[in-house]
């Protein structure tokens, strides 16, 4: 992977905008577009969009499963199904 060729000028992506869609798409690396020397922008195709979408999620969720383990807000696995066998056994009656 050679980083020099994924950063290219704003003017690089008015005049070839479709060449660099195409490579995006073809490549999965995003492209980091500059103006006036400075990054301004991060161009990726949709797949690895959504799939850095989902990391970050469940990335999010174990940090918050981890905080709740230090704040003690846990319950033993035999507690849950405790409960979610009760909460069935109400609503079938």
């Amino acid at each position: 992977m050679n980083i020099s060729k994924d950063i290219k000028p704003i003017t690089y992506l008015k005049s070839r905008a479709p060449e660099l869609l195409r490579q995006i798409n073809e490549t999965h690396r995003p492209v980091v577009i500059t103006q006036n020397g400075e990054p301004r922008a991060v161009l990726q195709d949709p797949e690895s969009y959504e799939n850095m979408r989902k990391a970050i999620g469940i990335l999010k969720l174990i940090s918050q499963g981890e905080q709740n383990l230090k704040d003690g807000k846990s319950k033993l696995q035999e507690e849950v199904f405790a409960g979610i066998e009760k909460h069935l056994k109400e609503r079938m009656k």
